[in-house]
């Protein structure tokens, strides 16, 4: 357990329920049951109205399916609306969105055959570029809940971290997450030695120690700031990393096997980040695991 030496405090200027209202596309594929059990446990756990988007006419059938796999959560009492419109998959679903005034969009993403590697589909890549709400990528949707144990979460320098950090122990606190790990990615050109003799790596440790420190000491000033009923009783680590933003984060999400990574969503996506890839795109790319994207 991390521990801090300064009192903790709330900060009033972030949400403390960053979901009020949880959107999913629905499609009658083989994954339709675990995509929606998915949704309405997360509706339950954020106390979240649920809104399925369904590209399409409306018919009894339909609406009589969906009402029937979600029959399991009345004892929750969950509460969902079922919203059926015709178009363009991106256009409906990232409509419905705005209209609905959803949070959070829940996405699946797509096995790539034979590989045990996740990207996200043409679809959803869309509209995960360029929707208003957050963002969440599920890799392997279940039926039956797999718990989130460990939750990690960027804590790069950018004026939407903390909000993105405290959101982060909110969902570890209403999933029951256990430990959270903060990683902070830090350019190498921020290391200005270099590197040719004995001399010139002490120079470049003592640098990269002074980096860490002064990262770590940012993060937990942000840790601070999260009320205590979200910290305690889980183990909190802060992890500086030297290397290309995004792919960093991603490897070390996919290494200690984390259960959902949190990220930032871009500040804004132009014709260059086409051209050059965002660290967001990196993520995108290759799923580590389920990815949250805050806005």
């Amino acid at each position: 357990m991390l521990s801090f030496n300064f009192e903790q405090k709330i900060a009033k200027h972030v949400s403390l329920k960053p979901f009020k209202s949880i959107g999913i596309g629905v499609a009658f594929s083989p994954n339709l049951k675990a995509n929606l059990f998915e949704a309405a446990r997360l509706s339950v756990f954020f106390d979240a109205k649920l809104f399925l988007i369904h590209v399409g006419e409306p018919s009894e059938e339909k609406t009589n399916s969906l009402n029937e796999i979600l029959k399991s959560f009345e004892k929750d009492n969950l509460n969902f609306e079922v919203v059926f419109k015709t178009g363009d998959p991106v256009d409906v679903i990232l409509s419905t969105s705005e209209e609905k005034k959803i949070d959070l969009l829940i996405l699946g993403a797509v096995q790539r055959e034979r590989f045990l590697k996740y990207y996200v589909g043409s679809i959803a890549r869309k509209i995960t570029r360029q929707a208003k709400c957050s963002i969440l990528l599920l890799v392997k949707p279940s039926v039956v809940r797999a718990p989130c144990q460990h939750i990690v979460v960027n804590g790069l320098k950018d004026p939407k971290t903390e909000s993105t950090i405290t959101a982060a122990f909110y969902v570890a606190n209403q999933l029951k997450s256990k430990k959270v790990t903060i990683v902070e990615e830090i350019n190498e050109d921020q290391v200005t030695v270099k590197v040719d003799d004995d001399k010139s790596l002490r120079r470049a440790t003592i640098i990269k120690e002074r980096i860490k420190l002064r990262e770590n000491s940012r993060i937990k000033e942000i840790v601070s700031h999260i009320p205590v009923e979200c910290t305690t009783e889980k183990s909190i680590k802060l992890q500086p990393i030297f290397g290309k933003k995004g792919y960093s984060i991603g490897h070390y999400a996919q290494i200690m096997r984390a259960d959902l990574l949190v990220m930032n969503a871009p500040t804004k996506m132009t014709f260059w980040d086409r051209l050059f890839p965002h660290d967001i795109e990196h993520i995108l790319t290759e799923l580590p695991t389920d990815v949250l994207i805050l806005q």
